[in-house]
């Protein structure tokens, strides 16, 4: 059996470009897919947290040291500038690579600068 699981999260990084005219895709600052694991055209879930949306694309690279994060082609009528971001991948994983798993958590301040990056989240308290 085979079980999806959490491969890497981006937590609130900012939209810095809205491109309705370029090919689709999200460019994400090439430093940023380094230290994550996202590959460049892997698949990608965004969570806009300003508006709600929830939508696939695939990542590309921007240059890196940039802090682009940039919504491309259809998707950028879901997203503007400024909004916040989850951004996540998922891996497909059997009963023994499961228990050994542990994801890549990158964490952004306002400035799309990365201020932690973990394995964990917190147990969430009442």
């Amino acid at each position: 059996m085979q079980t999806t699981m959490l491969k890497a999260k981006l937590h609130r990084p900012s939209v810095t470009h809205s491109e309705l005219g370029y090919e689709g895709s999200c460019a994400i600052d090439g430093k940023v897919l380094d230290l994550s694991g996202i590959r460049e055209y892997e698949q990608i879930q965004i969570y806009n947290v300003n508006n709600g949306a929830r939508f696939t694309t695939y990542a590309i690279r921007a240059e890196a040291g940039s802090k682009i994060f940039s919504v491309n082609g259809a998707a950028a009528r879901l997203a503007a500038v400024g909004d916040i971001l989850i951004i996540c991948t998922y891996c497909s994983l059997d009963e023994q690579e499961v228990t050994a798993h542990k994801p890549v958590l990158v964490y952004f301040n306002q400035h799309n600068e990365v201020i932690r990056s973990g394995d964990s989240i917190p147990v969430q308290m009442a």
